[in-house]
């Protein structure tokens, strides 16, 4: 084993200021996920979850997104190792995830297999290029996808395409994908499309975004009358902020759409 980290973290900033991060899925041939790779991915959430960008974009590189799960990490688990395992991929990558204050933004630009693409649906929006494919392929070895995978699809597509997905095996394109809500957009340019739409996102005002996942997650996990009930406070709290006050000052000197944010 060498040296090299099996992702990558970037940062940088758009011209008004705003940062940018990226983790870059960077561990050649098939981007599989072995130990290396969760571990670099760990140590990757852990830093932006400490230091929070104001949108975070995860993409990969190399012919494929990930040819999924190196199948040797599987191999004699017992039942107890087996649920440790999984306890550990959602505390340390797919809730740090969901819970980052920021627009998380996946681009797929080719085959998405597995534990990625169960990432990609702890992600705020999911993008893909037209020959994306996507499949949980887990039944080849006798599991069920473990990180999220299912619960997060049928949110998206409904419990019906859900168990079609998981239990065939099957794999599906871009398009399907984007027909069952699932991908949010197709582009032909996708790394173009990516960068804009988090540039976008970043410029914007990142209280409010962190709010709106903040309800949303309570819909999640309590259904509408649990977001109502946390609405009042999460949203009341925006009046506090720089963002909000300079943006309604904004609004009322010189029109909408002229406010910039400063993520305050």
């Amino acid at each position: 084993m060498t040296d090299t980290k099996a992702t990558r973290l970037t940062r940088e900033f758009t011209e008004s200021g705003a940062e940018i991060a990226t983790i870059t899925l960077a561990h050649p041939p098939l981007n599989l996920f072995d130990r290396a790779m969760i571990d670099s991915l760990i140590a990757d959430i852990a830093a932006v979850t400490a230091e929070p960008p104001r949108a975070l974009l995860i993409d990969a590189e190399g012919k494929v997104v990930s040819g999924g799960v190196d199948v040797n990490l599987f191999d004699g688990l017992t039942p107890e190792q087996g649920a440790r395992l999984w306890r550990e991929l959602f505390a340390e990558i797919i809730d740090p995830i969901e819970a980052l204050p920021c627009p998380v933004v996946f681009a797929a630009h080719g085959l998405t297999l597995t534990a990625a693409f169960e990432i990609s649906l702890a992600c705020d929006i999911l993008l893909a290029a037209p020959k994306a494919k996507f499949g949980l392929v887990e039944t080849v070895v006798g599991l069920t996808p473990s990180m999220g995978g299912p619960q997060r699809l049928a949110e998206r597509a409904g419990s019906g395409r859900a168990r079609e997905f998981v239990m065939t095996g099957d794999l599906y394109d871009a398009a399907t994908m984007a027909d069952w809500g699932v991908v949010n957009a197709v582009h032909d340019d996708l790394d173009t499309a990516a960068r804009a739409l988090v540039t976008r996102l970043a410029e914007g005002p990142t209280r409010a975004h962190a709010a709106t996942k903040q309800i949303i997650g309570a819909w999640r996990s309590g259904g509408v009358a649990h977001a109502d009930s946390v609405t009042p406070e999460v949203s009341g709290e925006l009046f506090g902020t720089a963002d909000l006050r300079g943006a309604v000052r904004s609004f009322l000197e010189i029109g909408p759409g002229k406010a910039t944010y400063r993520g305050e």
